[in-house]
């Protein structure tokens, strides 16, 4: 049965596709992802767009404007904005197509010149004097730990019922903070959050190892201002595949060499914080999408998450962080959660 709200939102979307000119255009929504976001392609002939859905209050439309419109003043391909309404929370969208680089790796496309175009369009972003001239969040201590206790709120408790989670808190905070201090020992630009193949695209008429002016970017909407290495380390040490470690440290060893000025070992301490707080952040997400929304297919993802934590962690400075660890969450129970009856 349809509800009374689906039906105002169905008339609020067919109100604002007719002021937009698109009322007759071939409709077609897209499987979802984890969030509360939806998409569809519109078809009008041989034109195409894209409808965001994002319905309020669970989503705002209006940072994904600004950090699209940054992105464009600053050359970079983010999806042109064809109409707009913030308060339904509603916007149509150029159509970068379907090409995304998760698409392109299990079609065969091979993974060097892919990630080398991610790797330089970074490079580019982080060299541009005005990367950071937009007023963002800053990603400062409070957010970080506010993420990285995802891991002691949601997956801890689904793995040790009746753990206590407030000292876990406490421990967490305590081996972190001075961590985050060191992470910061690089400059500080736009960071995108999830910088990574499912949200980057290769458009429509470019070729892989093309330049990154052949790459489109999706799901910014939560940028903030932060260490350069955290889009850094979204794309090499990513929660939905596995990147070859040979791989990564080429394009680590790539983008250290487009910025001598930053010390290489300060840049390889602050990846593996970043790397570190990002992987624990999202053991955390994936089991709340599992237990509280009930989107249990991210939990495969677990494992692997866990195997980059450790990698992270074998590094001197993240000892009291490895020590807290062991102590919270010991290795034999950092399993993939059951999931809920």
């Amino acid at each position: 049965m349809t509800s009374v709200q689906d039906i105002s939102r169905a008339d609020l979307i067919s109100g604002f596709l007719a002021r937009a000119g698109w009322q007759d255009a071939a409709f077609l929504w897209l499987p979802g992802d984890a969030s509360f976001r939806r998409y569809a392609r519109l078809t009008r002939g041989s034109e195409t767009a894209m409808l965001m859905d994002a319905p309020p209050p669970v989503e705002d439309v209006r940072p994904f404007i600004a950090v699209a419109e940054h992105l464009l003043r600053l050359g970079q391909r983010a999806p042109r904005i064809l109409a707009r309404d913030e308060q339904a929370g509603l916007l149509l969208l150029e159509d970068f197509g379907d090409t995304t680089f998760t698409r392109a790796l299990a079609a065969g496309t091979p993974e060097q010149p892919l990630y080398r175009d991610a790797l330089d369009l970074l490079i580019g972003l982080h060299r541009h004097a005005d990367a950071a001239s937009i007023p963002l969040p800053a990603y400062d201590d409070a957010l970080f730990l506010r993420e990285a206790h995802l891991l002691t709120d949601w997956y801890l408790p689904a793995v040790a019922p009746g753990a206590d989670i407030e000292t876990a808190r406490a421990g967490l905070t305590g081996a972190l903070t001075p961590l985050l201090a060191q992470a910061r020992q690089v400059p500080q630009t736009l960071v995108l959050r999830d910088y990574h193949v499912d949200n980057l695209m290769l458009l429509p008429g470019t070729q892989p190892g093309g330049g990154p002016q052949g790459l489109g970017l999706l799901d910014f909407q939560d940028a903030v201002i932060g260490p350069v290495t955290y889009d850094l380390v979204s794309l090499l040490e990513d929660a939905r595949r596995d990147v070859a470690p040979a791989l990564a440290a080429a394009m680590l060893a790539r983008y250290a060499a487009a910025f001598p000025e930053i010390y290489p070992a300060a840049l390889d301490l602050s990846c593996r914080i970043m790397g570190a707080q990002r992987s624990m952040k999202i053991v955390g997400i994936f089991t709340r999408l599992s237990r509280r929304d009930g989107k249990h297919r991210y939990l495969t993802h677990i494992p692997r998450l866990w195997r980059l934590i450790a990698r992270d962690l074998d590094h001197p400075a993240l000892a009291p962080l490895a020590a807290w660890l062991d102590a919270a969450i010991p290795p034999d129970i950092r399993t993939t959660p059951e999931t809920p009856a």
